[in-house]
């Protein structure tokens, strides 16, 4: 892949945001370079030294961070004073405390999410948007994923069926609200089970061909996997705090003088491409790469390509 070699962060550190918080902040590349954050997904995934690849280490000033209950920051899975709003003023908190006036934000999935929220709130500290794998937490978005009937069940319904399964039939109508109540059950082995099948149902879909050593490797971290399954499922029971509709209704507005980059893989199973669609639809200015050959991963090699060539030879 066309990607940057490995480099560690010239500094690292964990900021009190309040409410009991720290989130890990860490700064690679050039000090005095072009300020750029990545977003990561999940919620609840965190950043790894993959993403810091992506960007030119000579030309930007490289900030990623991990929000609350992820990757290094703490309290690890915590959900307690855990939203977008939270993430959001996180942000805020993160640039300022930084001195940076305006930075480039990209990131995808759950990223992309995060990302159009704090320009939709804060359009004004926004350079640039490059973001990929389109969410906007819709109940026919959350559906394609996690529900019978969705696009994930009807083209891995091999995988679908154990994620499915573990559900007392009660509670297989709504997978959310049952999956939130296994993580909340006595029993340890039945819990531990339920953090395992939520977070590798998403993995197992979201490339067109996923390597099995790639996906025991995600699957390996117990820490990123309980951090993964319990903070996307209490931000999914509530369509992450936010109304989808109602922020595509206003980024014609908002977004109307940031540059917007929208790249999505035509057979994404986790963030179907009709909300990239219609995100490019509510935003003329918008630039929409469709990725033909691509699932939902940035890590597939042609949205790796179109992403590193946007960061870095576009802005």
């Amino acid at each position: 892949m066309n990607i940057f070699p490995e480099i560690d962060p010239y500094k690292s550190e964990m900021l009190d945001v309040g409410d009991g918080h720290q989130i890990y902040v860490e700064q690679c590349g050039n000090p005095d370079g072009v300020p750029i954050t990545f977003l990561h997904g999940g919620p609840g995934s965190g950043c790894n030294a993959w993403h810091r690849r992506l960007f030119d280490p000579q030309k930007f000033r490289i900030i990623l961070f991990d929000q609350r209950g992820s990757g290094r920051s703490l309290p690890h899975a915590t959900l307690e004073n855990n939203t977008t709003q939270h993430l959001v003023s996180d942000m805020e908190t993160i640039r300022e405390y930084l001195g940076l006036e305006k930075w480039h934000i990209t990131g995808g999935s759950w990223g992309s999410t995060l990302a159009l929220v704090y320009a939709n709130d804060y359009p004004e500290r926004v350079l640039s948007l490059i973001i990929y794998g389109i969410f906007l937490s819709r109940e026919q978005e959350l559906k394609a994923l996690y529900f019978d009937g969705g696009v994930a069940s009807q083209i891995f319904p091999d995988v679908f069926e154990p994620y499915l399964n573990i559900l007392p039939d009660a509670d297989k109508d709504n997978p959310l609200v049952g999956y939130d109540k296994l993580f909340r059950s006595d029993n340890k082995a039945l819990r531990e089970k339920a953090v395992d099948l939520w977070t590798r149902l998403e993995k197992r879909v979201s490339r067109l061909i996923v390597p099995e050593e790639s996906l025991n490797e995600e699957m390996s971290d117990p820490d990123f996997v309980l951090a993964h399954s319990l903070v996307e499922n209490h931000y999914f029971l509530e369509n992450s705090f936010i109304d989808g509709d109602q922020l595509l209704a206003s980024f014609p507005s908002t977004l109307q003088n940031i540059p917007l980059d929208i790249i999505q893989g035509r057979y994404d199973m986790v963030c179907p491409f009709k909300t990239a669609w219609e995100l490019h639809k509510a935003v003329p200015h918008s630039k929409l790469h469709i990725i033909d050959d691509a699932g939902h991963s940035a890590k597939e090699e042609s949205t790796t390509a179109v992403l590193v060539s946007l960061i870095n030879h576009h802005l």
